[in-house]
C-alpha cells in the first residue's frame, strides 16, 4: 500500500545566468581571450567591436533591446543578408561562419606566427638509435626501451616486462641478456644517464662518462657505488672515515657529485617550459598614493548584433507565423538573450574583480607602499567578503586564479592572505612576520652546523613570538626549506 507523505526542504539553485558568471569569475586573464573566443564562435549573435564587420566602416551602432521599434523601410538590405532556411534546413552545421562563404579574415591579412621546432626527448633517442647499424631485431628491441623510458629518463619496468612486451607487440620472443645489452647501448646516448633503472645507476652512468684518470672523479664513483645512503643523509663525518679523507676532499667530491643530473630526461623540457603569467591588476605608487587598474584584457568591447535585433523584430511581428517562422523567432531570441546574458556576466566580473582587488589594497595599503612583507596585516576570506559584502565563495574564486602587478614584483592574491599570530605583547601579526624571520635566520646560519628547529624556536621566542616547534616545522616545510640536517654544508 502506497503512502503519501510531505517533506520540507530547503534547496539552493543558481540560474543559468549566475552558473555562467561563477565560471567566469575564476577564469584568469590568461584565459579569457580564449573563452571569449569560443563565445563568438558559438552565438554569432555576439559581436566583438574590434574585430567589426568592415561593412560598418563609418558609423557604429548602440546596442539596441530587440522590444525597440523597427524601420522595416530603413534597413531591407540588412535583413537579405540573412535566410532563416538555412538555420532550419542546415542541421549538420555545428559551428558558424565555417563554410565556404563565411566572412573570415581574408588570405592577405593573415600573418603567420613563426614558431619554434624542438624535437622531444623520445625524439632525440629515436634519432640515435637510427643512426646505429643494428639489426631489425636489435632496433625494435631498442625502440621498445626507448618507448618504456618514463618523463625523467628511468626505466621503471622490469626487464621481464619488456620481454613479455616484446612477444605481444612485436611478436619478438627476446632472452633477458639480449635486453640488458640493447639497455647498455641505450645508456650510452645524450643526455648522460638515460635509461637508468634508479638513480644510483643514472649517476653511475655520468660519472663514468667523465675522465677517470682523475681522483676526485674515482672517488666519486666510489661514494655513489658504495656510500650513496650516507651522502643523501650528509652524514659527512662517515664519509670521511670509511673513505679516510679529509674535509676539503669530500667537499671536492660532493660538488663533483651535484653537478650531475639526477632527471637526465627533464633536461630537454624544462629549457622549453615558460610559466606566463599575465597580472590581472596593476598597482602604481604615486607619491604614496596607490592607484589600481583592470588589465585591459579584462574588459573587451563587446555587443548585441544588430543585425539579429533587427532580423528578430521582423519576424517576431510578421502578419502571418507558420512553424518554421516560429522556429526562427525562438532561434534569433535565444541567440540574443544568450549573447546578453554573456556581456552582463563579463561586465559583473570587471565590476567584482575590481572591487575584490580594491578591497585588498586597502586592507594591505602599508604592504603595497613600502613591499616589506613585515608590513602584512592578518588577513583571511572572511575579512574581505565582509568589506565588499560578497560570499566567502567569491573572493576565494578571485584569489585562487587572480595575479597583482606591483612595482616590486607580480604576485598571486591568495599569497596575500595569512592567520594571526598574538605576540607576547597581545599584538596580532601575520604569519607571514613569522615566516620572513625564520627565512633570515636560517640563510645567516653556520651552514656546518645548521640551526635546528628547537634552537629556530628559542630564537623566535626571544623576538617575541611564541610558538611552538611543530608550527616552526610546519612553516619551515612550507617554505621549501629542508631539516637541519640536509642542510648542512662542507
Amino acid at each position: 500500500m502506497l503512502k503519501q507523505t510531505l517533506q520540507q526542504k530547503l534547496l539552493q539553485k543558481l540560474s543559468p545566468q549566475q552558473i555562467q558568471f561563477i565560471k567566469l569569475l575564476q577564469v584568469p586573464t590568461v584565459s579569457l581571450d580564449t573563452r571569449i573566443k569560443e563565445e563568438l564562435e558559438e552565438n554569432p549573435a555576439l559581436e566583438d567591436i574590434s574585430l567589426a564587420n568592415m561593412n560598418e566602416p563609418t558609423e557604429e551602432y548602440p546596442d539596441k533591446d530587440p522590444d525597440e521599434s523597427f524601420n522595416e523601410d530603413d534597413q531591407t538590405t540588412d535583413l537579405d543578408e540573412f535566410n532563416v532556411d538555412d538555420y532550419l534546413q542546415a542541421d549538420d552545421i555545428n559551428d558558424y561562419g565555417g563554410g565556404q562563404n563565411s566572412n573570415g579574415d581574408d588570405e592577405d591579412d593573415r600573418k603567420e606566427i613563426p614558431i619554434a621546432i624542438q624535437n622531444s626527448f623520445f625524439e632525440n633517442l629515436q634519432q640515435q638509435l637510427d643512426l646505429l647499424a643494428l639489426s631489425d631485431r636489435d632496433f625494435l628491441i631498442g625502440q621498445q626501451i626507448i618507448g618504456s623510458l618514463d618523463d625523467d629518463g628511468y626505466l621503471r619496468r622490469p626487464i621481464s616486462s619488456l620481454i613479455d612486451d616484446l612477444a605481444f607487440s612485436q611478436n619478438i620472443i627476446a632472452e633477458e641478456q639480449e635486453v640488458e645489452e640493447m639497455l647498455k647501448i641505450i645508456q650510452e646516448f645524450d643526455p648522460p644517464g638515460i635509461g637508468a633503472r634508479n638513480l644510483q645507476e643514472c649517476l653511475l652512468i655520468q660519472l663514468r662518462k667523465k675522465d677517470q684518470d682523475n681522483p676526485i672523479i674515482k672517488k666519486a664513483m666510489a661514494v655513489v657505488e658504495d656510500h650513496l645512503e650516507e651522502f643523501t643523509k650528509k652524514h659527512y663525518d662517515k664519509l670521511e672515515r670509511s673513505l679516510n679523507i679529509d674535509s676539503d676532499e669530500l667537499k671536492e667530491i660532493v660538488n663533483e657529485i651535484l653537478k650531475l643530473n639526477p632527471k637526465p630526461g627533464d633536461s630537454g623540457a624544462v629549457a622549453g617550459k615558460q610559466l606566463h603569467i599575465i597580472p590581472d591588476f596593476h598597482i602604481t605608487n604615486n607619491d604614496g598614493i596607490l592607484h589600481l587598474t583592470l588589465n585591459a584584457r579584462n574588459a573587451p568591447e563587446l555587443r548585441v548584433s544588430r543585425s539579429y535585433q533587427e532580423m528578430f523584430d521582423h519576424y517576431d511581428k510578421a502578419a502571418q507565423k507558420d512553424k518554421k517562422m516560429k522556429e526562427a523567432v525562438q532561434f534569433v531570441k535565444q541567440k540574443l538573450d544568450s549573447a546578453k546574458w554573456f556581456i552582463d556576466a563579463i561586465k559583473q566580473r570587471q565590476q567584482t574583480l575590481l572591487k575584490t582587488m580594491n578591497a585588498i589594497m586597502n586592507y594591505q595599503y602599508e604592504y603595497f607602499l613600502t613591499a616589506d612583507e613585515r608590513k602584512l596585516k592578518p588577513m583571511i576570506l572572511k575579512d574581505i567578503a565582509d568589506r565588499i559584502d560578497m560570499d566567502i565563495s567569491t573572493v576565494s574564486r578571485v584569489a585562487n586564479s587572480k595575479y597583482v602587478q606591483t612595482e616590486f614584483g607580480t604576485f598571486l592574491l591568495k599569497s596575500f592572505f595569512s592567520e594571526a599570530i598574538q605576540t607576547d605583547t597581545g599584538e596580532e601579526v601575520s604569519n607571514k612576520e613569522v615566516k620572513k624571520i625564520l627565512e633570515e635566520c636560517i640563510s645567516t646560519e653556520n651552514k656546518r652546523k645548521p640551526l635546528a628547529d628547537e634552537k629556530l624556536t628559542e630564537i623566535l621566542k626571544e623576538k617575541g613570538y611564541t610558538i611552538a616547534r611543530r608550527t616552526v616545522a610546519k612553516y619551515r616545510e612550507a617554505m621549501g626549506i629542508p631539516v637541519a640536517r640536509l642542510r648542512k654544508q662542507l
